[in-house]
């Protein structure tokens, strides 16, 4: 029992830990953008470079814990946004309005998890491939809308590769624009979210609930 009990706490110690280093590393990252590097972040935990290898392998292995956290804070924010009682058209855009809130909200973390360095000095980590890991992110969150749409939307035969097919497609047309307009910001939000809605409007306007879920 004793055993156990010791073991307990030895694992939530670990998660503790863990959850302290990913948040110095949501700091530097805040600060840093896509250079931040994993000698920045273990001085910021207050460690050494192999202790930060110790829990997370590498900077990929870094990279997907904070992708995780973020993806998961994103997520839970889209199904709020997606289950408010409201009229389909304006849960739409609430949801459009929640993605591109959140990398407005921190442009640094969202360039850190999307966009390689371009101009960052050189160093050993100069060639970690941010979009290689990026794509599974993207993916997820396509994934996770699709299993929304398939719940909600009567989209006829074949309404589970349709609604798959839709989640992924938002997912990228969000991901597009959101990447063109944070860097350039060529509209207002609003305009963005009310043109994208426009563009989703068509077949998801005459698509009808199915009967006793939530709505979409």
């Amino acid at each position: 029992m004793e055993t156990t009990r010791g073991a307990e706490r030895q694992r939530t110690a670990a998660e503790r830990r863990r959850r302290e280093l990913l948040e110095a590393a949501d700091r530097v990252v805040l600060r840093d953008g896509p250079q931040a590097s994993m000698n920045a972040i273990a001085a910021e935990a207050g460690i050494t470079k192999p202790i930060l290898y110790r829990h997370f392998g590498d900077k990929g292995g870094l990279y997907r814990a904070l992708a995780k956290r973020h993806t998961d804070a994103l997520l839970s924010a889209l199904r709020a946004a997606l289950d408010a009682p409201s009229e389909r058209r304006e849960r739409v855009e609430a949801t459009l309005d929640t993605y591109l809130a959140a990398i407005e909200a921190r442009p640094q973390v969202y360039r850190f998890l999307m966009h390689p360095s371009d101009d960052a000095a050189p160093s050993p980590e100069q060639g970690f491939d941010v979009g290689r890991h990026s794509a599974p992110l993207l993916r997820r969150l396509g994934e996770e809308l699709g299993k929304v749409i398939v719940e909600r939307v009567d989209l006829g035969p074949e309404s589970e590769q349709m609604a798959r097919i839709w989640g992924h497609g938002i997912v990228g047309m969000m991901h597009a624009a959101g990447d063109w307009w944070l860097g350039d910001r060529p509209c207002s939000r609003e305009q963005l979210v009310r043109s994208l809605a426009d563009l989703l409007w068509g077949r998801l306007a005459d698509a009808g609930d199915l009967p006793g879920g939530q709505g979409f």
